[in-house]
């Protein structure tokens, strides 16, 4: 970020003195070199603003615990996909340790930093600088604190009570549907019989 705007200012320079050295009146020389002294500024105040926000952002990130946040999500999930991949693979002895290793090799590469690199640009796509300055004052409150030290556990009983209810609803779905489609419950049940190995 810091070297595009250099190489920008850098860029507008030369050519702005290029300009300067070809036209013949003093007066366009002094014009020249006011409009680029003005570009200059104004890139320079583009550049702190976008280095403040930045700052903000990070600070934003930082107060939200975001990268442990991060790899708390990355641990959930690798207990999720774990199964997932054991199923994928053939039985086999050397299936438990290929795993393990993959997921020893997985968190060698895992970073929380980079993980917070790739947010910055989100954050700033998508929230003002006022915004996030906003955010930052909430998450500095005692209640913004406690929003924050709880989410984890009401995320944790939020997606337990989401499995149970769907749980529950897949249930009354299926069994409303062979209750509709007699012939399915038959076929069902066929194929049950046939995939029962012999006695």
């Amino acid at each position: 970020m810091k070297c595009s705007a250099a190489v920008f200012v850098t860029v507008l320079l030369l050519g702005a003195f290029g300009c300067a050295q070809d036209a013949s009146p003093a007066g366009s020389n002094q014009d020249a070199g006011q409009s680029v002294a003005s570009a200059a500024k104004a890139s320079r105040a583009k550049i702190d603003l976008k280095q403040a926000k930045e700052a903000d952002i990070r600070r934003l990130l930082e107060l939200t615990h975001a990268g442990a946040l991060a790899t708390q999500t990355m641990d959930s999930m690798e207990g999720n996909i774990k199964p997932l991949m054991t199923n994928s693979f053939p039985p086999g002895e050397y299936r438990d340790k290929l795993i393990d290793l993959f997921f020893v090799k997985f968190h060698s590469k895992f970073d929380q930093q980079t993980i917070l690199d790739l947010a910055v640009p989100v954050y700033d796509k998508y929230y003002s600088d006022d915004e996030v300055k906003d955010l930052i004052r909430l998450y500095e409150t005692p209640l913004g604190q406690k929003m924050l030290a709880t989410l984890p556990k009401v995320m944790e009983e939020l997606q337990a009570a989401g499995q149970k209810q769907g749980e529950e609803l897949g249930r009354q779905s299926m069994v409303e549907v062979l209750a509709e489609h007699p012939e399915m419950e038959k076929a069902l049940q066929a194929a049950a019989k046939t995939a029962q190995p012999p006695k």
